[in-house]
């Protein structure tokens, strides 16, 4: 079995530049296939300890202080950023990481950190319209050949003879992630726009189910299924002892049996039986929630126990 196991954080909780940029490194050096952030203002559990930082402020910032490991969003919001100025933002952090860059794009969902820093949350189906505008535009754009102009008859984002400019520098754009549990739009977003669909902290069978319905989209639109990488996220808590596996889902808020039963949680053989079940329905790469970011030893324990053995 072999499956690409990326490091994803939630940097809301409380983290700095310096925090992000240790847990990158380590997951780098360790040789994890990529290190992912999420894009949220407010913290979800806690006091926020010293508040959020920005996404792609920080991913400009990690492309210049590593090297290989791929970088990205899980995922931006649809209702913090235009799309004209996300696709140049998110094209210029592919050059600064010499293109190791991918964008997690999603509706938005979390209407608490909407009010408590001024952005506008419209109705949910008013954002999946805002989304699927977004989607258009910002590949439009970074497909927009060099001299020509690209526009867009949107109701929310219209655009009129734009450059289309700044380019990415991978080719065909920086790849798009898409995820959800929507039964016809989201399918039917990925099938048109993704290069991977996620299906983030849902169990495998309900994964399996959800990939179904992005290949039943891609058959429906004529596309190869097997284009997209199909993934899943999961918190991780390691430990080959339960003093450690306490100790460990207690710095996260979380009793053992819970991220037993909703996670990742036990020892490296637990942990590798348990991303087999996710393979077994489909799943290529799973994202690790390490939420603890102070403990660098879990994320060197996580490589030599787990991925180790999926390589």
């Amino acid at each position: 079995m072999t499956v690409d196991l990326r490091i994803f954080t939630e940097p809301q909780q409380g983290a700095t530049y310096d925090d992000l940029l240790a847990v990158a490194r380590a997951a780098e050096d360790l040789g994890f296939g990529g290190f992912f952030r999420s894009d949220h203002y407010l913290h979800m559990s806690g006091d926020g300890g010293l508040g959020p930082t920005d996404a792609w402020t920080t991913l400009a910032g990690l492309a210049r202080d590593t090297s290989a490991i791929r970088l990205g969003t899980l995922v931006t919001s649809a209702t913090f950023r235009l799309p004209g100025p996300l696709s140049v933002q998110v094209a210029g952090v592919d050059q600064m990481s010499g293109g190791r860059v991918e964008l997690g794009l999603g509706a938005g969902w979390f209407e608490a950190e909407h009010t408590a820093y001024g952005i506008p949350f419209p109705p949910v189906a008013e954002r999946f319209d805002r989304l699927e505008e977004q989607l258009a535009v910002i590949t439009g754009l970074w497909a927009t050949a060099p001299g020509e102009t690209f526009s867009y008859k949107g109701t929310h984002y219209p655009v009129v003879n734009s450059p289309g400019l700044t380019k990415p520098i991978q080719d065909g754009g920086v790849p798009i992630i898409i995820g959800g549990t929507g039964k016809r739009r989201t399918p039917s977003l990925a099938a048109a726009f993704a290069a991977e669909f996620n299906a983030a902290f849902h169990s495998a069978p309900t994964s399996g189910r959800l990939f179904k319905r992005v290949r039943a989209a891609c058959e429906e639109r004529g596309r190869d299924a097997d284009e997209l990488v199909y993934s899943a996220a999961q918190v991780v808590v390691l430990g080959n002892d339960e003093a450690t596996l306490r100790r460990r889902a207690r710095a996260i808020g979380r009793e053992v049996d819970e991220v037993r039963s909703n996670g990742l949680a036990g020892s490296a053989d637990e942990i590798v039986d348990k991303i087999g079940a996710f393979a077994e329905v489909g799943a290529s790469r799973i994202y690790l929630q390490a939420l603890d970011l102070s403990d660098l030893d879990h994320v060197e324990q996580i490589a030599d126990g787990v991925l180790r053995q999926l390589r």
